[in-house]
């Protein structure tokens, strides 16, 4: 693979058990690029290797006064300086394709997942790992997988160095070994130290990223409730933790670095020294000796590449086990497992429930095709849910008690580090929860979770309560697949976006009056609520979807704007299914059909002035009027309308009376 050939049209499916295991998929999928950067690497440094025992035949040569060996030693000289430079250079080549390509395949694995998990992944993943494992995780996870062929070609070379040694000059070669041994021995034990420490930086690391991110996330907040100090304390104490753990990592790996210098300088000295008795003892020549500190001079290069091999592999550890853990992860849709459990579900979801329009067998809640439907929640965060769940994002087992604990153990990491040798587990806390997975909802009889997610997506949208606008001109955010029936100036129309388009341009000056070339900041942060608001319910309307849910669209609105976003909306959207969350009676009066959901389930359906009158909780709820005031204003009404049924019945019973009386002197008096 090479760069030029990215993206991967099929990055393949990871293994996820573990951070170590889809550190090794990695490695397998690269299998011809690392033998390529392994034979290139042996190459390199081979031809390195092999300058000490050239300089010896020159020296040799010199003693000698050969001159046709000095020619010899000369051309062979050239022929390794040569072999140095294609190797250097097809090995850097090589190992940044190996290193860019394993994180390009891990990006697109993310980017596949993130967009499959939808809303589940802000349940079940916090923003701050999100972050780590979209950026500084990938670089270090492709280092660690293109670090494999340098340290594989590293260590052929020493161990072929350490037997042609022992064959040349067995006393010298077998000091040099027992050398290299004791040099293992020492760095080795450290290692696992070094990893930890490293696994506490990134930890740390991780939490202060999250922190940031939410920072930022809810400026605007701290700055209406003046908790920018707190905040800022609470970083700038995040930021001093990891600076502190880095210092420690830091320690750790010069300590280690510094054994790695200091003690093969003293194994050369004493290779040296013992080496000069056995010349002066006329055991060896001159030029033997010369081979022979070179060759030992030569191990310091692979050792230093083993150390960057164990310093890659520390941080990229949790990195994996982060990505892992992210990749791991799975809608309730798919957890439901193979196709014949899919079959099963469709053939007991279809079983029952009408065959047309948005229907949920949970709830009993049934959205008509081709009318608009309101549907009101006496619980804010259950209409949320609701909404997700009729857009084929149900909330599985597993999502609701991650999403507290994130705060303090995800980041990056070391939940990370506890999940580092088995992330598995989210799988299988996924699959255990796979049980309590409710059945999906139905679109026209069909189970939204056997339709292929492309499908099922493009079928229907969910706009939640709290819309992401993605920086970029206007003309860019509203530029989203759609039927093309709804154009970009009727939905900036039917949202009410006049005052928006206004103020856009008026903070765009390079615009130059088009609103569609104004500029949006990151999340429409310059704008107002509700101005965020009516964008995000323009996209949605210009998309066209057979079926759009909407959660609060427009909760952040004027009653006015309101009034008028709701009579262009039902005339809009006329013709198709839509599903509107909301307690404002301005968008209430305007749907074909008002669904009462009371704790899991429908209470009541009709319109909304028919619940008005018949509910009281529904009442309670659209009045923000609290149900023992409700229930008492029902009361008294009850009792208002039984007096007056008293009344007009004692009013009639004696009009009949007096129409007796009235009749009985008619008939005296005919009588007379």
């Amino acid at each position: 693979m090479q760069i030029r050939d990215l993206p991967y049209s099929d990055p393949g499916t990871p293994d996820v058990r573990s951070g170590l295991r889809l550190l090794l998929w990695l490695g397998r999928k690269q299998w011809g690029g690392q033998l390529k950067a392994l034979g290139w690497g042996v190459l390199q440094l081979a031809s390195i290797a092999s300058f000490p025992a050239v300089a010896g035949l020159a020296v040799t040569a010199v003693v000698h006064r050969s001159g046709s060996d000095l020619a010899l030693a000369g051309v062979a000289m050239a022929v390794v300086t040569v072999a140095v430079t294609v190797g250097d250079t097809m090995l850097h080549r090589v190992a940044v394709t190996n290193w860019i390509t394993a994180a390009a395949r891990i990006q697109q694995l993310l980017a596949r997942r993130t967009a499959a998990l939808g809303a589940t992944l802000t349940r079940r993943v916090a923003a701050g790992e999100v972050v780590a494992v979209s950026t500084g995780d990938i670089e270090r996870i492709g280092w660690c997988v293109e670090a494999v062929s340098r340290f594989s070609a590293a260590l052929l070379t020493t161990l072929g160095v350490c037997a042609a040694l022992v064959a040349y000059q067995p006393q010298l070669g077998l000091l040099a070994c027992a050398g290299m041994l004791a040099l293992a021995l020492t760095v080795l034990p450290l290692l696992p130290k070094a990893t930890r420490r490293a696994d506490a930086q990134r930890e740390r690391a991780g939490r202060a990223t999250e922190l940031a991110a939410d920072t930022v996330a809810g400026l605007r907040v701290l700055r209406g409730i003046g908790g920018e100090e707190l905040f800022l304390a609470r970083y700038r104490q995040a930021s001093q933790q990891v600076r502190h753990a880095a210092v420690r990592t830091a320690r750790m790996w010069s300590f280690i670095e510094a054994l790695q210098v200091a003690l093969p300088g003293l194994l050369l000295v004493g290779v040296v020294w013992y080496g000069t008795r056995l010349a002066l003892d006329g055991h060896i020549a001159v030029g033997e000796l010369v081979m022979v500190y070179g060759a030992i001079s030569f191990l310091l290069l692979p050792l230093q590449l083993f150390g960057e091999f164990a310093m890659s592999y520390s941080f990229s550890r949790p990195s994996a086990a982060r990505a892992a853990r992210v990749l791991g992860l799975r809608r309730p849709g798919e957890e439901r497992g193979a196709h014949a459990g899919r079959e099963q579900s469709a053939a007991a979801s279809s079983d029952a429930g009408p065959r047309e329009g948005l229907y949920d067998s949970l709830t009993g809640l049934h959205a008509p095709a081709a009318r608009l439907t309101a549907v009101v929640c006496g619980d804010p965060d259950a209409a949320g849910r609701l909404a997700e769940r009729l857009g084929g994002h149900p909330a599985s087992a597993a999502d609701a008690p991650e999403v507290g604990a994130e705060a303090e153990a995800v980041g990056a990491g070391t939940a990370g580090a506890a999940s580092a040798d088995d992330p598995g587990g989210s799988a299988r806390a996924g699959q255990q929860a796979d049980a309590s997975v409710p059945p999906s909802v139905l679109l026209n009889g069909v189970p939204l979770d056997t339709l292929p997610l492309e499908e099922a997506r493009a079928a229907v949208l969910v706009q939640d309560k709290d819309p992401v606008l993605l920086s970029g001109t206007l003309g860019e955010l509203l530029n989203v697949p759609s039927s093309g029936r709804v154009g970009a100036a009727e939905a900036l129309n039917a949202a009410q976006c006049t005052d928006v388009l206004g103020a856009l341009v008026q903070g765009s000056p390079d615009a130059e009056g088009d609103p569609m070339r104004a500029r949006i900041t990151e999340r429409g942060r310059s704008l107002s609520g509700g101005q965020r608001q009516r964008l995000a319910l323009a996209r949605s309307l210009i998309t066209d979807p057979e079926v759009l849910v909407m959660d609060e669209p427009t909760s952040a609105v004027d009653s006015h704007t309101e009034a008028r976003i709701a009579r262009e909306l039902a005339e809009l959207r006329a013709g198709r299914t839509t599903v509107v969350f909301s307690s404002s009676p301005l968008l209430l009066d305007r749907a074909d059909r008002v669904v009462f959901v009371q704790g899991d389930t429908v209470a009541a359906t009709g319109t909304h002035r028919q619940l008005l009158r018949s509910d009281t909780a529904y009442r309670a709820v659209v009045t923000r009027e609290p149900q023992h005031h409700a229930d008492a204003s029902r009361a008294r009404e009850a009792d208002a309308s039984r007096a007056r049924e008293r009344a007009r019945t004692r009013t009639s019973q004696r009009d009949q009376r007096a129409q007796t009386d009235q009749r009985a002197q008619t008939e005296g008096v005919e009588s007379a």
